[in-house]
């Protein structure tokens, strides 16, 4: 009986360190790293529509990116959804803090969490990532989503339409999940500034 229970209290470790459970419906495909959608409970962070990330005031060229969240439908503003945004430092490094929490030992410092409201939208501020050091791979800002009773899941990253990295072959290459992640940055109010907009479940693997 009571090795029964350590295997039952043991399984229900495992959840809840996964950040899952069983009631969520699993969509998106593998995605190891897609966990660290939950890390602003690590963090104890209260997710807003509106966030900067680490240092913004030290970077150029700074960014805005603004957007809103649909429905499958791509026409309902999507209410409560988290969405995690991470990038590299101006050296294409994921380069965490001096005192790293959760998956920013990997993802790096440049990281932020939102969560749209009725209107669905959000807005994150930014500076422009370098690209990988000599590797070929166009300059990008990873998102997840985890939307409320399903596991969080990637979509495409958010690409550079004047990137000259940005190959044709590359934008063939993209799967268009949650939408086309290729953006023009027009300059606005005296900020590079794009709009991209997600729809939920889009091109999104065992998504009803």
């Amino acid at each position: 009986m009571k090795k029964y229970l350590g295997i039952v209290l043991m399984a229900l470790i495992i959840t809840s360190c996964n950040g899952q459970s069983k009631s969520e419906r699993k969509v998106g495909g593998p995605c190891q790293d897609c966990e660290a959608v939950l890390d602003y409970k690590l963090l104890e962070l209260e997710p807003k529509t509106t966030v900067t990330l680490p240092k913004f005031e030290d970077n150029e060229p700074k960014v805005k990116i603004t957007g809103t969240v649909y429905q499958k439908d791509g026409k309902t503003p999507a209410e409560n959804v988290i969405l995690y945004v991470y990038h590299t430092d101006r050296n294409g490094i994921y380069q965490p803090s001096e005192n790293p929490i959760g998956w920013e030992k990997t993802h790096g410092q440049y990281r932020g969490w939102l969560k749209t409201e009725k209107d669905g939208k959000f807005t994150f501020y930014t500076f422009r990532p370098a690209p990988y050091p000599k590797v070929q791979e166009p300059e990008h800002i990873h998102i997840y989503v985890k939307e409320p009773n399903t596991i969080p899941y990637y979509i495409d990253s958010y690409f550079f339409e004047s990137d000259t990295k940005l190959t044709t072959e590359k934008k063939q290459s993209q799967k268009n999940r949650g939408g086309s992640g290729i953006v023009k940055l027009e300059m606005k109010n005296g900020i590079w500034t794009a709009n991209r907009n997600l729809i939920l479940g889009k091109n999104i693997p065992n998504y009803e």
